[in-house]
């Protein structure tokens, strides 16, 4: 017999689910990196959402965050609300070629053509889905996935297996058969996660609970 592998030290930490700000608050493990990203954690992210303008903003932002850091939009996103018309579809949906070599010349947001003309073009599919479903919200909430997708426990360490899912899979593949752009799986899931259509705060996060008394108290749009 060969001699037993040694288990690296660094494997055998466990990192802990939460961490404690300065207030005493225990919150996921990720929401202790800024001032924004721990606002962000306690007042938006995991809380349901029906407005057609922030799901219109969200599944946005999050194609402008494909591979940079969501704080880095976090940092920029009033500056986008600005000059994307608060992301009113109907607004951006006129955005013309003028407006768009205006943005890429915006140090204030992220000046990147694919991802500023995939906006135009996605506000003007929203207006199509809105059409078909009577909002945003409607077409979105169809989205929530089955209880048998979902852990039995939520933990940092089953978070970080959930970049994407089956129904976040489906829903960027409807989308993009719909003519969305920069609307992968990973892009899907997080949507889902701070839209509310999932619950991912941890297990010992005092704001799943908030979460999950306001996800009992709102009315799914039909």
């Amino acid at each position: 017999m060969g001699a037993k592998p040694r288990v690296k030290a660094a494997a055998m930490i466990s990192r802990p689910d939460t961490v404690t700000g300065i207030d005493g608050v225990a919150r996921c493990f990720w929401a202790g990196a800024s001032p924004l990203y721990t606002n962000y954690h306690d007042a938006e992210w995991g809380m349901p959402v029906d407005s057609d303008i922030r799901l219109f903003e969200k599944i946005c932002l999050e194609g402008f965050q494909s591979g940079l850091s969501w704080l880095t939009i976090l940092q920029k996103r009033e500056r986008f609300r600005e000059v994307f018309a608060g992301f009113d579809p109907v607004s951006v949906a006129c955005f013309g070629s003028d407006k768009v070599t205006d943005l890429l010349s915006d140090a204030g947001i992220i000046r990147h053509r694919g991802k500023i003309e995939s906006t135009i073009n996605n506000a003007q599919r929203a207006i199509e889905l809105r059409e078909e479903f009577g909002s945003l919200a409607a077409y979105f909430w169809r989205w929530q996935p089955p209880q048998s997708e979902r852990p039995a426990q939520m933990t940092r360490a089953m978070l970080g297996k959930l970049g994407k899912t089956p129904t976040s899979v489906a829903l960027s593949k409807d989308l993009r058969k719909r003519g969305w752009r920069f609307v992968g799986p990973t892009t899907a899931y997080a949507f889902m996660q701070a839209m509310g259509l999932v619950n991912d705060h941890v297990e010992s996060c005092p704001t799943r609970a908030l979460c999950l008394e306001a996800r009992r108290r709102f009315t799914v749009p039909s």
